[in-house]
């Protein structure tokens, strides 16, 4: 049995990332914010018991250390999954505490929950690293503009993987990183092209058969196709 954590788990990409990996028998370690609200995810567990429930605010780093310390089993896939977008940005209206906590959550919080996970990676047979990243941290792929926070912060993230897919390469640690495509969530909005079902099956297709080389990270679609830099 494959154990995998998976951080924003609650709701959307995160909710069905648990969903699948739970209905293919692996142990899920579901981190969330407020666990009490987590209304559906709650559900999840009743129908199975392997899913773990574990309170986690990704943008505390006390928090993240703490939750390193209380699980102590190889985890075979950790999907950075948590993520923050803030829709009403434009230049003239950037808001700087809105922006700051937008790079918190979707750059340095991955990075540190990588760091603070990595050993109980490497115990594991995967030794997967997955991060939930977007197209819009793609320089080649900005030809609108705006989303200011986000994109940055994405960018961010892909590079600093980069960083860290070279220093965990002696741990054999792979990192992926995955743009999950428009899905119809809370963050994508109705109008969003494909829902978390198509999305989520996707990437689980492109994880199961990621084989990069040494300190390599490759950026893909949920439809396996890769994303230019």
């Amino acid at each position: 049995m494959e154990t995998i954590l998976i951080t924003g788990a609650n709701r959307g990409l995160g909710l069905e990332f648990v969903r699948q990996y739970a209905s293919l028998g692996a142990k899920i370690l579901a981190c969330c914010r407020v666990p009490a609200e987590a209304n559906e995810l709650q559900a999840l567990q009743k129908q199975y018991p392997s899913i773990h429930i574990f309170p986690l605010d990704v943008s505390n780093m006390d928090q993240i250390q703490a939750l390193a310390k209380q699980i102590d089993e190889p985890i075979d896939i950790l999907i950075n999954n948590a993520g923050r977008l803030e829709k009403d940005e434009t230049l003239g209206n950037l808001l700087t505490d809105s922006f700051m906590q937008t790079f918190m959550v979707n750059a340095v919080a991955p990075l540190k929950i990588t760091e603070a996970f990595s050993k109980h990676v490497a115990k594991s047979k995967r030794k997967l690293i997955v991060c939930v990243s977007s197209t819009m941290g793609s320089i080649g792929e900005n030809t609108s503009g705006g989303y200011y926070s986000y994109r940055t912060s994405k960018a961010a993230l892909n590079m600093g993987m980069k960083s860290a897919a070279i220093d965990l390469e002696p741990q054999q640690i792979k990192i992926l990183l995955l743009h999950p495509g428009w899905v119809k969530t809370r963050m994508g909005g109705e109008q969003a092209s494909i829902d978390a079902v198509e999305s989520i099956t996707g990437m689980r297709q492109v994880i199961e058969t990621y084989q990069p080389g040494p300190g390599e990270v490759k950026f893909y679609r949920y439809d396996g196709q890769t994303i230019g830099w």
